[in-house]
């Protein structure tokens, strides 16, 4: 069994359920490779004393994670990984993410808050993502 711990966290202005950034946030873990199989989840306790939520609002996430073949939870034990979403893309992640980083810098030094950062970079994300169907 593998030792990572991910720790959610939670954007009141998102617009994006609570329940919602939970999943959100495990997938792209699993992405990313941060997280791997048989990696425990934290438990619901943990978790809503960490963010002060509805304890109901951690089980809908973790069922929909074992919905989608994610997870599983062994009762008594915890809610582990097993499956996850990242593939050969991840060598290149590295390079990448320093890249943004480099850029978020830059964008910040410009004056930019997160907010701001953030519009920029999902608009221009969106736009660049629809030219390429086209």
């Amino acid at each position: 069994m593998g030792g990572a711990v991910i720790e959610f966290h939670l954007d009141g202005r998102s617009g994006v359920s609570p329940y919602l950034q939970i999943v959100r946030q495990v997938r792209h873990a699993l992405r990313l490779g941060l997280l791997a199989e048989g990696d425990r989840l934290p438990t619901v306790k943990e978790v809503v004393a960490r963010l002060a939520i509805n304890p109901n609002t951690v089980l809908k996430a973790y069922r929909e994670l074992e919905h989608e073949g994610l997870v599983a939870a062994r009762p008594g034990v915890g809610t582990f990984v097993t499956r996850t979403l990242a593939d050969a893309s991840l060598a290149a992640h590295a390079p990448l993410r320093q890249e943004l980083r480099r850029w978020l810098a830059k964008a910040r030094r410009a004056g930019l808050d997160d907010e701001s950062i953030e519009a920029l970079f999902m608009t221009t994300f969106w736009t660049t993502a629809r030219e390429d169907i086209a």
